[in-house]
């Protein structure tokens, strides 16, 4: 029996999205078949609370592990708290999804910890965190003609 080695560059981009400062992980595969197998905001709905909890965090600015943490827990008045298992769990998945890039843009030196990962959300990760906000939008109106809830939030 002969062994083979196959090695495949690990050079991908996501499509309509390339910047420098942005590491890109994947393989290399024909623009088109990506293409056809990206999924679509709406196939990933609904998202677990997590996910979309990291998505708000990271929308206005790229963020490491524990800064996603205690954005969280300040916008929830500390109801929820990450547990870095969940958070790191969660980020690996949402790479992995598309939905966050790895940034390689940092701070200066002296407000940095070189061990410090920033994330980014990507255009398709807005665009399911926009898909998410009009279900969970739809779902507040349903519950408002049900008579569950009543005035503003």
């Amino acid at each position: 029996m002969m062994n083979c080695l196959l090695t495949i560059p690990l050079t991908v981009r996501l499509i309509g999205y390339d910047h420098p400062n942005y590491i890109h992980i994947g393989y290399n595969g024909s623009e088109a078949r990506m293409k056809e197998t990206l999924p679509t905001p709406e196939s990933l709905i609904p998202l677990p609370p997590a996910t979309f909890h990291i998505l708000m965090a990271v929308a206005y600015e790229d963020r490491h592990g524990y800064a996603i943490i205690q954005d969280v827990a300040a916008r929830t008045g500390g109801e929820i708290k990450l547990s870095a298992g969940t958070l790191y769990r969660s980020i690996q998945r949402m790479l992995e999804q598309g939905l966050l890039v790895e940034s390689r843009h940092r701070p200066a030196p002296e407000d940095d910890d070189e061990r410090r990962r920033y994330y980014r959300i990507t255009p398709f990760g807005e665009a399911v965190a926009r898909a998410e906000t009009r279900r969970l939008a739809q779902l507040v109106r349903m519950a408002k003609a049900r008579g569950f809830v009543t005035g503003r939030a």
